[in-house]
């Protein structure tokens, strides 16, 4: 009897989980959406799928679709996790989803060790993909007698170069506000051997510029980089730092958004004015005029990059528009949504990088672990075949009983690294790696 998976969410990212299920394994798929239809079109007539309406708060359908399964892929909101996450305690089901572990998702390890359940966190991108290859790197310095001295990471999403077209250098597949969220997110790591804390306001100017590929970015640091000390196993290290990749220039507009009270909760009430109006309100200026004195109190040249930018975003525009209700933060995002989406056939980019220093008794050795990966124009993101594939294949890994771990974890063990690694390389999914040794 073959096994039944259930995927909550039927978002940009769950089509080539699908698909890889589909073609991987015998399994029977239900795929939950809000709306039926998005679900309904994932399966597309698929004889081993169903669709199913699904409001996550029905506690009755969300129940009965979690007994009827083995395993439940939760592509929901990392607030929702949890709601799920108890459904599949009682049903006595494994969970696996790639969001960050929140401390509601930690109080449930205790009883999943006590059910043989696994609920793996952390396994799609960024996090995921990043925790195992610098894993397999951590743990293959420490078999050849290394220590690590110094761990970077960065990651980024972005366009691909022919698709980097808009002055932003970015483009969004789904809702932004969350990337814009990130621009208002403190930030930790370690320098010198001493936490370093970076406050939302300090974390722009805090950019570094990096070359990847023969490509140029620029890196900030990606909240709280300190928990992964303990994670990877890190003792003692003196620099150890995750970040985030953008092209350069990113940090500038969201330094201007910031300062132009863009990135906050700010209420716009409902009513038929320009986005020069509301961008007027929100910083007490006039909007007859308001590139001028956006200029001004950014203290910039009108005709420099970040003016013309917010100027071909639309936030000067004088026309009369029907707006209801909403914050700033939220007007930004669906201006952004509309403005910076993927146009039919452009791919978008993944960046990833591991740097490690690691000290051997007789040499020092600096190892770069590159991935660069591209969406398939017409097919799937790059962002949805990195965030999903893993997903999937551990899905599978799981009900093939080839993991047999429990409890609340993310993927940092070697039986659950070392498999999805290799498979995904068959999937063009692969880092190439750089070793440099310098003799002491």
């Amino acid at each position: 009897m073959s096994k039944h998976v259930l995927i909550l969410g039927a978002g940009l990212v769950s089509q080539p989980i699908i698909d890889y299920l589909f073609k991987n394994t015998d399994f029977q798929l239900t795929v939950a959406d809000i709306i039926e239809e998005n679900a309904a079109k994932a399966i597309a007539d698929h004889p081993r799928g169903k669709s199913a309406a699904l409001d996550v708060n029905d506690a009755d359908i969300l129940g009965k679709l979690v007994t009827e399964s083995d395993l439940v892929v939760s592509l929901l909101p990392n607030t929702l996790h949890g709601i799920v996450a108890k459904h599949c305690l009682r049903a006595d089901k494994h969970m696996v989803n790639a969001s960050y572990v929140s401390d509601e998702m930690k109080s449930f390890d205790a009883e999943a060790r006590e059910k043989n359940l696994l609920f793996l966190c952390e396994i799609g991108l960024d996090p995921g993909i990043d925790h195992m290859s610098a894993m397999q790197i951590i743990h293959d310095i420490r078999k050849r007698g290394g220590k690590i001295i110094e761990f970077v990471s960065v990651c980024g999403g972005l366009p691909a170069p022919e698709a980097n077209d808009n002055p932003f250098g970015y483009k969004f597949s789904w809702s932004p506000k969350g990337v814009l969220m990130a621009g208002k997110s403190a930030a930790r790591y370690i320098e010198g051997g001493a936490v370093k804390e970076v406050s939302p306001d300090e974390l722009f100017h805090s950019t570094t510029s990096m070359t990847i590929d023969g490509r140029e970015f620029e890196a900030y640091p990606n909240r709280d980089s300190i928990s992964y000390e303990d994670s990877y196993g890190f003792g003692n290290i003196e620099y150890l730092q995750r970040g985030t990749l953008r092209y350069p220039g990113w940090h500038e507009y969201i330094l201007a958004f910031k300062a132009l009270n863009l990135l906050e909760e700010r209420p716009i009430e409902a009513g038929e004015k320009s986005y020069a109006n509301i961008l007027a309100d929100l910083n007490d200026l006039k909007p007859e005029s308001i590139r001028m004195e956006i200029s001004e109190k950014l203290n910039l040249a009108e005709d420099s990059k970040v003016i013309q930018a917010l100027e071909w975003l639309g936030l000067f525009d004088q026309e009369q528009i029907r707006f209801e209700n909403m914050m700033s933060i939220d007007l930004l995002a669906g201006l952004m949504s509309r403005k910076m989406a993927y146009g039919e056939g452009e791919r978008d980019m993944v960046a990833l990088q591991h740097r490690f220093k690691a000290a051997f008794n007789d040499h020092t050795e600096h190892i770069t672990s590159t991935l660069v990966d591209y969406g398939i124009p017409g097919g799937s993101s790059s962002m949805a075949r990195t965030v999903s594939l893993p997903i999937a294949i551990v899905a599978k890994l799981i009900l093939e009983r080839k993991i047999d771990l429990t409890g609340v974890r993310i993927p940092v063990d070697p039986i659950i690294y070392e498999p999805v690694l290799a498979e995904l390389e068959t999937l063009g999914i692969a880092f190439k790696e750089e070793i440099v040794k310098i003799e002491d």
